[in-house]
């Protein structure tokens, strides 16, 4: 009894201090877990891992693909289409994308990256670690450039070059953003949906996929189409492309983890299985039909591969990816082949046979293949019909919302400039009539 009082008073006396004190020492615990720099190092890679992938990875797949007299052409329009969409994501895109909270789209509090500084952070999947908000933004800048890229493919040898320019500035602004936004961003449709993209099967293939059949439909066929031999004029260059594009893609896969994590060593393995077992289909399939597998099969199947294990790479587990993997490389191989028969359109890299149908593959198997029972990273409670439902709707409304701007952009290029080349210009390549060059010299 003595002590009581002298005891409760130092107690009373003493909690401001101690309570400053655990104060002081959890903003200090925050503060150190705030950014890792591990993190910072693998997201830097990562971005600069997917800027491999377009330029030069993808300039080089498709610029082996078209004939000579337009390799320059393709060459020109992934590295100007990508420079510029890149330039309007920090002008609005990031802004509409993921500037704030909305249903569809963001709003203008991030144009032209107001507010943003050095110090500013951007959130990652688990809770108090964070990355600077620059990264973010570059990373996410390159995802949206390669995109536009994606669609060059569909129209190649026939479109003119300013015509590439603006509708690749139309269709991102209003297929592309609201796309990304309702899938990643906050308050985001799908997002809120429950819908699984981990590194864009929507947002980047489907997308693109379906804008370039859009497009191969309102261009038409190029000339001889049909008649004519439009061989690949050098499946060398090809083959070096789709290497880079399977080396970047580890930057656009396990780089979507925004950590440097067991999920981003998850989405890497799936990264080096998928791919690998879609050439292999591609290959048996090949066999199969014609009797005898060839190299072009073989890179078409290791894109298909990368594709379709886009949007499942942080769900699924490795034996998951080999099962989409397989299935994108069957399913691929029939929409390169039949399926473009049957839809009548010059496709001419196969840009819908590939990256459409890739996707769609990949989103819905995302759905089967994340279930804990079959090796995925899903909760216990995770339902696989009700999930493919949620894939499904995802992959609808991306189908939809694409098609219509596409259509509506295609358009409007149509009216303002026009859309294609002279019969003149065409025949004797768009090197050139458009650019002034010649890839080689003899």
């Amino acid at each position: 009894m003595t002590f009581s009082r002298p005891s409760s008073l130092l107690k009373w006396l003493a909690m401001p201090l101690l309570a400053l004190s655990v104060s002081a020492s959890a903003v200090a615990q925050d503060v150190a877990a705030t950014v890792d720099k591990g993190d910072v190092s693998w997201m830097m890679l990562s971005t600069l891992l997917v800027i491999m992938m377009t330029v030069p990875g993808l300039a080089l797949f498709y610029g082996g693909l078209v004939r000579t007299k337009n390799m320059l052409s393709v060459l020109m329009q992934v590295l100007v289409v990508f420079s510029m969409i890149v330039v309007l994501w920090a002008a609005y895109g990031y802004s509409l994308a993921f500037g704030a909270e909305g249903l569809i789209i963001g709003d203008f509090s991030r144009v032209f990256l107001l507010g943003i500084t050095p110090d500013s952070l951007a959130d990652t999947f688990t809770e108090g670690v964070k990355i600077p908000e620059y990264i973010f933004v570059a990373f996410q800048a390159t995802f949206a450039g390669i995109t536009c890229a994606l669609i060059v493919g569909s129209f190649a040898e026939r479109m003119k070059f300013s015509a590439v320019l603006l509708f690749s500035a139309l269709w991102f602004t209003f297929a592309y953003l609201p796309v990304a936004h309702m899938v990643w961003g906050v308050g985001g449709y799908l997002l809120d949906k429950g819908a699984l993209d981990f590194a864009g099967g929507t947002v980047v293939h489907i997308n693109a996929g379906v804008a370039g059949l859009v497009g191969a439909y309102m261009l038409g066929k190029r000339i001889g189409y049909g008649r004519e031999a439009m061989a690949p004029h050098s499946l060398t260059l090809t083959m070096v492309g789709a290497a880079l594009l399977w080396v970047g893609w580890f930057g656009f896969n396990a780089g979507s983890n925004l950590e440097a994590t067991s999920g981003a060593t998850l989405a890497f393995i799936n990264t080096l299985l998928a791919p690998a077992a879609a050439v292999l289909a591609w290959c048996i399939g090949e066999v199969i039909t014609k009797a005898k597998a060839s190299m072009l099969g073989a890179a078409s199947g290791l894109v298909a591969g990368l594709v379709g294990i886009t949007p499942a790479c942080g769900s699924v587990g490795p034996m998951g990816a080999i099962m989409i993997g397989l299935a994108c490389g069957f399913v691929c191989l029939w929409g390169v082949t039949g399926f473009k028969r049957m839809m009548g359109a010059d496709d001419t890299l196969d840009v819908f046979g590939i990256h459409g149908l890739g996707g769609i593959v990949g989103a819905i198997l995302t759905g089967v293949f994340a279930a804990p029972s079959l090796g995925g990273t899903a909760g216990v409670d995770f339902n696989i019909a009700s999930q493919v439902m949620i894939q499904a709707e995802g992959v609808l409304i991306t189908i939809v919302w694409s098609g219509v701007v596409a259509f509506i952009a295609f358009k409007l290029v149509d009216m303002v400039i026009g859309l294609r080349v002279s019969e003149e210009d065409e025949r004797e390549g768009l090197d050139v009539t458009a650019h002034g060059e010649t890839a080689y010299h003899m």
